[in-house]
C-alpha cells in the first residue's frame, strides 16, 4: 500500500502547490506597446514549504490566444513559443519576513513587439486576445519533488496608439463581464441579455465615475444601443457584439460603446463631483431635453450627454424673451463643451458666466447647485514679466440681452456687436472656446479709450499678446 499511498499524496501535493502559485496584482488588460507596466506573482504555499531557502525565478512572456489554449490542453508549451518580446521579464522571489509571502514584483516590464495573428472577415487588432504566462521551477524536500508551475493573466488587448484605446475596452469589458467559468480561452458569446449589458455598464461607470446608473439612465442607453428608442422594455432582448461595438450608431460615425466610453471618460475628468451630487442629468435625449424644459419658467437649464459629439456636453436652456409681444420662449442649446474645453474653462465656471441660466431643472437655484464648484476671483497681481493676468470669461456671441447680463461687472464690454434679439431657432449656440471664451484683464479702467476704439472685428481676430504689449500697463 505504501508506494500507493506515497503517489497519492505527491498528486496532492502537486495540485496544491500548482494551483497557489498566483497573480496577485494583474498587469494592465490594455497594453501599450514601448509603455511600463507592473505585474505581482505569489506562491502562496511558499513559507510553509521552506520554498524560500532557495528562491525560485520566475520568468514571464506573452502568449496569443490559440497558444493558451494549447498550454490548458497539455499542459506544457513548445519550447521558446511566445507571442512578443517583454522586456525586464524575470524576476526572483523574495520572502517577506513580516507578512511571510513569497512574492517578486515586476516593476518595470515592458512590451517591446508583438507577433499578431492572421484577421478573419471584420475583426480587428483590438479584437485579439493575449495573456500573460508567469513560469516557475522549484523542489522541496531536499530536491526530492520538483515542480514546474505556471499562470495565465487575465486576457490583455495590445495597442500600439491611443486611439485604439475605446475599442480594446470593449473586448477587455465584454470578456470580463460575459466569460464563462472553465471556459476555453478566451471564448465569449455573441449575444448577452440586455439586464446584463446594463449591470456591465452601470459597473464600469461607477468604478469609473463614483456614481452609477438609474434605471432612466440605462434605459435610454438600452434605447439607443439597439437604435430603438420607442421600444418600452427591452429586459428580453440580446444585445450582440457587433451592436455593442462594431456597427455606427444611426446617422453617425461612431458606435455605441465609443459614444459611452467618451462619456465616461469626460465625466471621470471633468465632471465628477456634480455627476455625484446629482447635477449632470446626462443622459437624455434632445427632444426628451426640449419637452422637459418647454413648460419651466424662463432661465431654467439641465445638463446633457451630445449625441452627436464624443465626449460632448450640451447645456439646454429655456428662455423667453420679455422685450417682444406673443409667445417668445423656445428652448436653445449650447454647442457641445468637450475635456478640451473644460480644460480652459471648468463646467461650473461656464454657468456662472452665463448669466441667464438662473435654475437647475426642475427648480433648483444653480448657485445651491454649482456654486460650491465655482472658482474664487482672487486678486490680481501683475506677473513678474509684467504682464497683467488675464481671466477668462464664456461669453456666447449675438445672444439676446448679453450686454445687459455680463459675467462679472467690471468685464468689458464685448468688441462686436450683438446681433438682434429676433434669433431664429439655431440647432445650437456656439460655444467653442474661440467663440466663446474671452480674455481680458480683471479691470478695465486702466485702459480708458483703447477697447472702445477696436474695429468691429472677431475676437479671435485681435492678437492680444499685441495689445498687452502696446497698450496695456501693469495695474
Amino acid at each position: 500500500m505504501l508506494p500507493t499511498l506515497n503517489s497519492h499524496i505527491t498528486r496532492l501535493l502537486s495540485s496544491l502547490v500548482t494551483s497557489t502559485f498566483i497573480i496577485e496584482k494583474q498587469p494592465p488588460q490594455v497594453m501599450k506597446t514601448n509603455t511600463r507596466f507592473t505585474a505581482t506573482v505569489r506562491l502562496l504555499v511558499g513559507g510553509k514549504l521552506n520554498v524560500n531557502m532557495t528562491p525560485p525565478q520566475v520568468r514571464v512572456s506573452i502568449i496569443s490566444e490559440a497558444q493558451a489554449n494549447a498550454l490548458l490542453k497539455n499542459d506544457q508549451m513548445n519550447k521558446g513559443e511566445q507571442s512578443g518580446e517583454i522586456l525586464n521579464n524575470t524576476g526572483t522571489m523574495e520572502y517577506h519576513q513580516g507578512t511571510r509571502q513569497l512574492s517578486v514584483n515586476f516593476r518595470n516590464m515592458q512590451l517591446r513587439k508583438i507577433k499578431r495573428a492572421e484577421k478573419k472577415g471584420t475583426e480587428s487588432v483590438m479584437d485579439e486576445k493575449f495573456s500573460l504566462l508567469f513560469q516557475s521551477q522549484f523542489s522541496v524536500g531536499g530536491g526530492e519533488l520538483v515542480f514546474q508551475v505556471w499562470t495565465l493573466s487575465l486576457p490583455v488587448v495590445v495597442i500600439v496608439h491611443g486611439n485604439q484605446e475605446p475599442h480594446a475596452w470593449a473586448t477587455v469589458s465584454w470578456d470580463n463581464a460575459f466569460a464563462e467559468q472553465g471556459r476555453i480561452p478566451f471564448t465569449v458569446p455573441e449575444k448577452v441579455p440586455w439586464p446584463q449589458i446594463a449591470d456591465m455598464l452601470d459597473s464600469k461607470f461607477k468604478s469609473a465615475t463614483g456614481r452609477g446608473l438609474t434605471d432612466d439612465n440605462l434605459k435610454f442607453l438600452a434605447g439607443k444601443a439597439f437604435r430603438s428608442p420607442q421600444v418600452q422594455d427591452f429586459n428580453n432582448m440580446y444585445l450582440s457584439w457587433s451592436q455593442f461595438c462594431k456597427e455606427p450608431l444611426t446617422e453617425r460615425n461612431f458606435t455605441f460603446w465609443e459614444w459611452f466610453f467618451a462619456v465616461m471618460k469626460v465625466t471621470r475628468e471633468h465632471l465628477r463631483q456634480p455627476w455625484n451630487d446629482g447635477s449632470i442629468m446626462g443622459f437624455v435625449g434632445r427632444r426628451q431635453a426640449e419637452e422637459m424644459l418647454k413648460n419651466s419658467k424662463s432661465g431654467t437649464f439641465l445638463l446633457r450627454f451630445s449625441d452627436s459629439e464624443l465626449g460632448g456636453v450640451t447645456i439646454a436652456w429655456m428662455y423667453e424673451d420679455t422685450t417682444k409681444a406673443g409667445d417668445q420662449r423656445d428652448v436653445f442649446m449650447l454647442q457641445p463643451f468637450t475635456s478640451k474645453a473644460f480644460a480652459i474653462r471648468p463646467l461650473a465656471d461656464v454657468i456662472a458666466d452665463l448669466k441667464y441660466l438662473l435654475f437647475l431643472y426642475p427648480n433648483i437655484p444653480k448657485e445651491q447647485a454649482f456654486g460650491k464648484y465655482y472658482t474664487p476671483i482672487g486678486e490680481q497681481q501683475p506677473s513678474i514679466n509684467g504682464y497683467v493676468k488675464p481671466h477668462l470669461i464664456t461669453h456666447v456671441p449675438g445672444w439676446p440681452g448679453a450686454r445687459s447680463m455680463d459675467s462679472y461687472p467690471n468685464t468689458p464690454q464685448p468688441m462686436y456687436p450683438m446681433h438682434d434679439g429676433g434669433m431664429g431657432d439655431p440647432p445650437s449656440v456656439s460655444s467653442n472656446p474661440s467663440d466663446c471664451v474671452s480674455t481680458m484683464p480683471y479691470n478695465d479702467t486702466d485702459y480708458p479709450d483703447i477697447l472702445d476704439n477696436l474695429p468691429d472685428t472677431d475676437f479671435t481676430d485681435i492678437n492680444l499678446d499685441f495689445l498687452q504689449t502696446n497698450f496695456m500697463k501693469p495695474q
